[in-house]
């Protein structure tokens, strides 16, 4: 009988094809893979240690509905917000189950989820589920820090499942806003510019826009409504 090494190669683009397809199944639009290596400075301590010698992280897109984003108007809605709640659940629901996937191959995995804050004064989560997407070739950093996407724009949010599970990797994305000022032109709290983006301008508008009756958490949606993409 013949005897043939192992193909690490074959064996990690075997593995994404096989997770990827599963994504797509229960509701996952976009899906790539990054090398963690150079993401890991926006690891939060709270996932540091059990992320030690994670080589890889998943990255899963869903698209969010054209419909119910071109209904902002200069805050948030009503029903933008359940959409947002509806797709976070998606997202930890998939992360959940290609983790089992995984961990069902022998390796290990950690479904991050994709809307838990772990730090309220800084209001950061784990990981910045965008800078997967980046590295995992999904979009570039747009002037409003969020994920642009060269299809959906900034219309998607992201989640994240890390793993030691062999896998072939993208390339970070190549692209940039140009001479797009969309979102610049759209924020209400004037918390884009040119110069970059300031956070703290930001965070105040979301908490006024917290306390408007029915919203109740950080969200705004409007430099997501003005961020279409190249396409």
């Amino acid at each position: 009988m013949a005897c043939y090494e192992k193909d690490p190669d074959r064996d990690g683009s075997h593995n994404r094809q096989e997770l990827e397809a599963a994504a797509k199944n229960i509701g996952i639009s976009l899906f790539g893979v990054a090398l963690l290596e150079p993401a890991r400075e926006y690891f939060h301590g709270s996932i540091k240690e059990s992320a030690s010698g994670l080589k890889f992280g998943i990255s899963m897109g869903v698209r969010l509905q054209d419909s119910i984003i071109d209904g902002i108007n200069g805050e948030p809605t009503l029903i933008y917000k359940h959409h947002y709640s509806t797709v976070n659940h998606l997202l930890d629901q998939a992360a959940l189950r290609i983790a089992g996937l995984i961990q069902d191959k022998g390796a290990r995995a950690i479904p991050v989820p994709a809307s838990q804050i772990v730090d309220w004064e800084k209001q950061l989560g784990h990981l910045s589920h965008r800078v997967i997407a980046y590295y995992a070739g999904l979009g570039w950093i747009g002037r409003s820090t969020l994920l642009v996407n060269p299809r959906s724009g900034a219309r998607a949010r992201y989640v994240t499942v890390l793993t030691d599970l062999h896998l072939t990797a993208d390339k970070p994305a190549e692209g940039s806003c140009g001479e797009c000022r969309r979102c610049i032109e759209a924020c209400p709290a004037g918390a884009i510019t040119k110069e970059g983006y300031d956070k703290a301008k930001c965070l105040e508008k979301l908490k006024e826009f917290a306390k408007k009756q029915g919203i109740g958490q950080f969200i705004c949606g409007v430099c997501v409504k003005a961020c279409k993409g190249s396409s």
